[in-house]
This record gives structure tokens, C-alpha cells and sequence, in this order.
């Protein structure tokens, strides 16, 4: 029998109750179901980024072959190293964690 979820004043007290108590407790995630929220817009914060002459002409020169803007292909570029390192990290972390059981350390 999973608790009752309980009752928030704000945000602020629904967000620190969550940082402090594990979900699984309140929630059968077995039954959860994936949602879409197709027009949902992420956030976006400007910035300035100085890069060298050569390699930003070598960004619009892919970017053209594409046929996209340069601007959403280092977007791409960035995504897919930031996937690649966060799974990276995991793979770390996993190998640590097996090694630290066989060890019987942490």
C-alpha cells in the first residue's frame, strides 16, 4: 500500500518534501505512463561564445550540407557530447560501484 500523497500550501513546500522523501514510496511508477507535451517550449538563455574564425566557417560549411542553420547544428553537436559524456560519467560510476562491492569498500 503506497502513502497518501500529502496536501502542499506552494511550491516551495511541495519541492523541498520531494528533495527529502523517495517517491517510490508514494507513487507505483510501474503504472506510470509517458507523456508528450509536444508544444512544450525548453527554456532558452542566450549567450556569447568566442570561437576561432576557421572553426566557425567549418560549422556553416556542415551546417550547409545539412541544410540548417549553423546556430542549431552546434546545438546538436553540444547534445550529443553532453549524452556521451553524462554516459560516460554512469558507466564510471557503475564501475566504481562493482569494484567497491568486490573490494567490500565505498
Amino acid at each position: 500500500m503506497k502513502k497518501k500523497i500529502p496536501q502542499f500550501k506552494n511550491e516551495d513546500e511541495e519541492r523541498d518534501f520531494w528533495q527529502s522523501h523517495d517517491s517510490t514510496e508514494y507513487v507505483d511508477w510501474k503504472k506510470a505512463e509517458r507523456l508528450t507535451l509536444a508544444n512544450l517550449k525548453p527554456s532558452v538563455k542566450t549567450i556569447s561564445l568566442r570561437l576561432p574564425e576557421s572553426m566557425l566557417e567549418e560549422l556553416k560549411l556542415l551546417a550547409n550540407k545539412r541544410d540548417v542553420p549553423y546556430q542549431s547544428l552546434v546545438k546538436v553537436f553540444l547534445s550529443d557530447r553532453i549524452e556521451q559524456e553524462l554516459a560516460g560519467i554512469t558507466r564510471y560510476h557503475k564501475s566504481f560501484h562493482r569494484i567497491a562491492q568486490k573490494t567490500g569498500s565505498r
